[in-house]
């Protein structure tokens, strides 16, 4: 598949999502020229504000897969990922995201992702959200638990 074969299709998802009652968003993760998995926002459906359709598609991709780590996979969504999802994209280690409507288009339907990028670009003390350090004598146990854990797996 093209990546216009494959934009294609989660747009199409992502309009039928709509109409199912989902927010207007689709993903899907490709290995090799296969879709691994698909998502679909599910945000309102699950009451999970973390339910954006790539999260999902990284989720489902990494238990199809059994594999917390998805190098050699691609991630194509119908709309550019926010800040949630291009951090799912990271820590899941996807070689590529691939996207077809930008955070223009996601304004204009009432998503404004535009606000979260603006807001990491300010210093944390004028956020609106309070996000603060407030140290304790044990804070660094469960690292060191993490460390010394012959059982851990790296990521």
């Amino acid at each position: 598949m093209t990546f216009t074969d494959l934009l294609e299709t989660v747009v199409q998802h992502a309009t039928r999502n709509v109409t199912d009652g989902g927010g207007p968003f689709a993903a899907a993760v490709v290995r090799e020229g296969h879709v691994v998995a698909e998502g679909v926002n599910r945000v309102t459906r699950d009451l999970d504000p973390t339910a954006h359709a790539e999260v999902v598609a990284i989720r489902a991709a990494c238990q199809a897969l059994g594999d917390h780590v998805l190098s050699g996979c691609l991630l194509v969504s119908s709309c550019e990922p926010c800040p949630l999802c291009l951090s799912a994209a990271l820590w899941a280690r996807v070689d590529r995201v691939v996207y077809a409507a930008d955070r223009d288009d996601a304004a204009r339907g009432g998503f404004d992702d535009r606000a979260f990028y603006a807001l990491f670009d300010r210093p944390r003390d004028t956020w609106d959200l309070r996000v603060e350090q407030h140290r304790v004598d044990s804070a660094r146990e469960p690292f060191d638990a993490w460390l010394a854990s012959p059982d851990r797996v790296d990521y």
